[in-house]
């Protein structure tokens, strides 16, 4: 079966050679920046490639798979391809290795208090014996509690990183099972056979929260999940807690977790998703002490291009044989 794929993205000439040899036969179409494609095209695509460009759903008839370039589906919800049995499919797979990596990254840094030894060093003061063992004292990670709130491969990775160094990872995800789910496209880091992590159903949340030293947030962004980290939640957590946030913004209370930064009750925090992005030059949040900001950069793979490409040739393949994508969302889930 010939196919046609339509891609939107910038991706290099030796991305698209190495598509046509890997799949014999498709047809390829590359849009320019700022190009629209016709009428014809679009009622011919089989798999569309893109970000942020949706076409409306009448216009393509033929269409079977819409790829994503984003794991985070949200900005999808209010197309009409959402509303349709087209499957979607998201790039989930290719950034758990770097998610996780910076997640203990931070959490290091946090637990070094970098971010005030950053404030020293802009600064040029060094500060005295006595000031270093006041502040700049670490913290001890051997012991300490991680609960990854959205447990998958992300979560996995995570724990599987943070063992070494003594820390007890608990999960919390929304459905609990003893094997890892199908369906989904995996580097082949994953260790979910050997995972030691003790995973809780989402109504168990407040008793993750209760013993969490350190929080990650990794859930992806639904209705269910929207503003599900807030005030009470925070309050949960143990004096002193940590916070990292590579989810998407809209899932922590921002203004809740800022009121508890600046009165000590959560020692530090790490966000590199906001509400707002990009972040407006006024928001508190770039100087803010004991705070880690990054510009949504946690989920930027190394190996993007090539994990890319397996991904989006094994979904043709797939189609050619009449087979489900991998990556599919679950509609009803919202992921």
């Amino acid at each position: 079966m010939t196919l046609t794929y339509l891609c939107t993205l910038g991706l290099p000439d030796q991305w698209f050679a190495e598509l046509a040899e890997r799949v014999p036969g498709v047809r390829i179409h590359r849009l320019a920046a700022g190009e629209q494609p016709t009428a014809e095209l679009l009622a011919d695509v089989d798999l569309l490639h893109t970000s942020e460009w949706f076409p409306d759903a009448a216009a393509v008839p033929s269409l079977r798979c819409v790829q994503l370039d984003t794991s985070g589906v949200d900005h999808v919800r209010q197309t009409s391809l959402w509303d349709t049995d087209i499957p979607i499919a998201t790039l989930g797979g290719i950034a758990p290795v770097p998610m996780a990596e910076y997640a203990l990254m931070t959490i290091l840094e946090l637990a070094h208090r970098m971010p005030l030894i950053q404030q020293l060093r802009d600064g040029r003061v060094w500060p005295s014996n006595a000031d270093r063992l006041a502040r700049l004292t670490p913290r001890q990670l051997a012991g300490a509690t991680v609960g990854v709130v959205g447990y998958g491969r992300i979560g996995r990775e995570i724990s599987r990183l943070a063992s070494p160094f003594g820390m007890r990872v608990l999960g919390v995800k929304r459905t609990v099972s003893p094997t890892a789910a199908s369906g989904k496209f995996d580097t082949g880091r994953s260790t979910a056979d050997e995972d030691p992590t003790e995973v809780f159903p989402m109504d168990r949340l407040d008793d993750v929260l209760a013993q969490s030293d350190i929080l990650v947030v990794v859930v992806p962004l639904t209705a269910l999940t929207r503003g599900m980290i807030g005030a009470a939640e925070l309050d949960q957590l143990p004096p002193g807690a940590l916070v990292v946030n590579i989810a998407r913004g809209g899932i922590v209370d921002e203004q809740a977790l800022l009121e508890r930064l600046r009165d000590g009750r959560i020692a530090g925090a790490a966000l590199d998703v906001f509400d707002d992005e990009p972040l407006p030059a006024d928001s508190p949040w770039w100087s803010e002490p004991h705070t880690l900001v990054t510009p949504h950069v946690a989920g930027l793979a190394p190996q993007y291009h090539a994990q890319t490409l397996d991904l989006v040739v094994e979904n043709l393949t797939r189609l050619a044989a009449g087979q489900p994508v991998l990556n599919e969302v679950d509609r009803v889930s919202g992921y």
